[in-house]
């Protein structure tokens, strides 16, 4: 992971939106992005979504209503946060929060035309399997 860009601004403040499920980071340059906790599970920076190269990058579904239950700082240069889909191995530096944050409508749609693409969805498929017996599993 390339190191924080000293030119990058620095979160000035930090608002969890639990009800509208959006993380609201507000940039000492004055820029303030509301950044869907669907948008920023998808994005996550962690190994196990983007792979160590970019072919190598999971397509996340079923995303739809994931919730950010805890946020932890990592130093002077990062968050963590953690889903409750239990995914919490993504740091969010304040350049990636920023990258996020400016870049969100063509990330989105991205994002979009890949699941299409995918024939996957937002959404989790609780459509019983014809291989079990019972449910999905909860």
């Amino acid at each position: 992971m390339a190191g924080l860009d000293k030119n990058t601004p620095h979160p000035s403040e930090i608002k969890l939106h639990k009800q509208s499920r959006l993380l609201e980071v507000t940039f000492s340059d004055g820029q303030q992005f509301s950044l869907p906790f669907e948008f920023l599970r998808v994005y996550s920076p962690s190994a196990a979504v983007r792979g160590h190269m970019p072919s190598q990058a999971v397509l996340q579904t079923g995303k739809r209503n994931v919730d950010i239950v805890d946020i932890q700082p990592v130093g002077h240069y990062a968050i963590k946060l953690v889903f409750s889909d239990g995914h919490d191995t993504g740091l969010y530096s304040w350049d990636v929060l920023y990258r996020l944050g400016s870049q969100q409508e063509a990330l989105w749609q991205d994002y979009l035309n890949r699941l299409e693409a995918a024939g996957a969805s937002r959404d989790i498929d609780t459509t019983p399997s014809p291989h079990k017996k019972s449910g999905c599993g909860h």
